[in-house]
């Protein structure tokens, strides 16, 4: 396939996704892998659409349900990719554990951002919801990643973050990780408190702080 029609094609992927067109996002990945195009390159530009969709959404162009479709687009397109990826992880950003904090039964949230982070290239493992803090220690012994992230949608629950760092403490993995925490209740003060690098005021936010640590 010749560069010129290489770079048509990696343009329309990216705009497929700002624009929120699944189909067409979906037939150009087939495409471009048909064509010869390195996965890591369609992953380039999934990452340039993902910044582009935050960009729109802190603009307030994009709402979170305009998030939302993205990110499924990406999620889409993700599992396309993912059988033609080398087995090492050299086209991925980093590695992160996520998961809702202990007692909390919500992941919508948390799904938005599983699939933000996907498109933005990261490689994400998704523990689920009702993490115990034994699964987060496990996480981190068995599949290295740099960051763990943690979700609460309530203030009852949001007392589960302090259990799982205080957990991650005990077992001498606390210092291997950044941990990043998100939702409704939690403010900046809380997370200062529990003892977290930081929190996300939303799915962009936490995307961008993730970014900076990779890249640190």
């Amino acid at each position: 396939m010749e560069e010129k029609n290489k770079e048509s094609l990696l343009n329309t992927l990216r705009d497929s996704i700002i624009n929120l067109d699944l189909q067409k996002a979906l037939d150009t990945t087939k495409k471009g892998i048909e064509s010869g195009i390195l996965p890591y390159k369609l992953i380039e530009e999934m990452r340039k659409a993902s910044a582009a969709v935050g960009e729109k959404f802190e603009s307030n162009e994009y709402f979170i349900s305009e998030l939302v479709i993205a990110g499924s687009i990406m999620k889409s397109m993700s599992d396309i990719l993912k059988p033609h990826m080398a087995s090492d992880k050299a086209e991925y950003i980093g590695k992160i554990a996520i998961g809702s904090a202990p007692g909390d039964l919500h992941d919508i949230g948390k799904n938005v951002v599983v699939v933000s982070l996907i498109g933005s290239g990261f490689e994400v493992v998704d523990l689920g919801i009702d993490v115990s803090p034994e699964k987060f220690v496990d996480v981190i012994k068995n599949k290295n990643p740099q960051i763990v992230g943690i979700s609460a949608l309530t203030s009852a629950t949001m007392l589960g973050i302090k259990q799982v760092i205080e957990a991650l403490k005990s077992a001498g993995v606390r210092n291997r990780i950044k941990v990043i925490v998100g939702g409704a209740p939690l403010t900046d003060e809380f997370a200062k408190s529990v003892g977290v690098d930081a929190r996300a005021k939303d799915v962009v936010d936490g995307v961008k702080i993730c970014e900076e640590w990779v890249s640190d």
